[in-house]
């Protein structure tokens, strides 16, 4: 016993790491990401920003040299471009109509999904993110024919009740809710699955405390779901805002722009001015045009979250 004690006594003891030893491990364990957003995000980043500043077109592919120094011109040019406010038009409607709705059915579909009496929920969860996951060229090329005319099913569908068949994708009063649909089809189960974790933390006992007052299904909503699921409520918004903003691949297959240009979006008109025009140059300042745009979209977001008290 005593070769014990002194054993236990002579053992080192170990100091509990300082203030700046612990900064320096948190550095450590975050520089692999760091390094990667550098050479990845912030590099090319201010690479584009300079090559927004010059007149980078197909030329320049072939000779560096012809590359020239602009200052704001393509901006300005930019800004002079009607289709371009055509763009930022439609881009606008979609992300206006597109998150409530987005936003909505996921909300929806999570709390049917979250409540007790649903059977069989795993196999609705799959069903519902099934969209999510699918090739989306292949799943637009399928709501195109779902849409057409004359063998669609959904005008099949509207004339079984005495309307006549709609234009969908050829009038431009109808593009860009067609579209919508297809979107909001394809891209709610995301959004449904991260409610559904976050409705799954919110304690039984207060939705008890709020039936115990008397409150009903729509007052326990309201004033215990809404509260609890504030902050990812903000994170979704902001996801969705972003993701409707770069719309993109949905009128490409779907519409090419059309008709009448009226799903010209402004990543399409980006692509048409970088890969159909070659004006690279221009191609980026319509890119941080876009990036600006949902920088502030984004800062409203937050002020108004922040005012609203969705988080500190």
């Amino acid at each position: 016993m005593p070769t014990t004690a002194a054993t236990v006594a002579a053992k080192p003891v170990r100091r509990a790491p300082t203030t700046r030893q612990r900064e320096r491990a948190a550095w450590g364990f975050v520089a692999p990401a760091l390094v990667a957003i550098a050479v990845f995000f912030a590099i090319p980043v201010f690479a584009a920003l300079l090559l927004s500043l010059t007149d980078f077109d197909i030329y320049a592919l072939a000779d560096i040299n012809n590359v020239r120094f602009v200052g704001l011109q393509n901006y300005e040019r930019l800004f002079a471009n009607p289709l371009f406010w055509t763009a930022m038009k439609n881009t606008g409607v979609f992300a206006l109509f597109g998150v409530p709705l987005s936003i909505t059915a996921s909300l929806g579909a999570a709390v049917i999904l979250n409540a007790r009496m649903i059977r069989w929920r795993p196999m609705w969860r799959v069903m519902f993110f099934a969209p999510y996951v699918t090739t989306l060229v292949a799943t637009a090329v399928l709501w195109n024919y779902l849409l057409h005319t004359r063998y669609g099913v959904i005008n099949w569908a509207i004339s079984g009740i005495g309307l006549p068949p709609v234009d969908w994708l050829g009038d431009p009063s109808t593009s860009i809710p067609a579209i919508l649909m297809f979107v909001v089809w394809k891209t709610f189960g995301y959004n449904m699955l991260i409610f559904l974790a976050v409705l799954q933390t919110v304690p039984d006992d207060l939705y008890e405390a709020a039936r115990i007052d008397g409150a009903g299904p729509w007052k326990s909503f309201t004033n215990v779901t809404l509260p609890a699921i504030a902050p990812t409520l903000l994170l979704v918004s902001i996801i969705s805002v972003a993701s409707f903003f770069q719309l993109f691949a949905e009128p490409y297959v779907m519409t090419q722009g059309g008709p009448a240009q009226s799903t010209v979006t402004v990543l399409y008109f980006m692509y048409e001015e970088g890969f159909k025009w070659w004006n690279l140059g221009s191609a980026s300042a319509v890119a941080f045009v876009l990036f600006l745009c949902i920088l502030a979209v984004t800062l409203v977001q937050l002020a108004v979250a922040k005012r609203m008290g969705a988080y500190e």
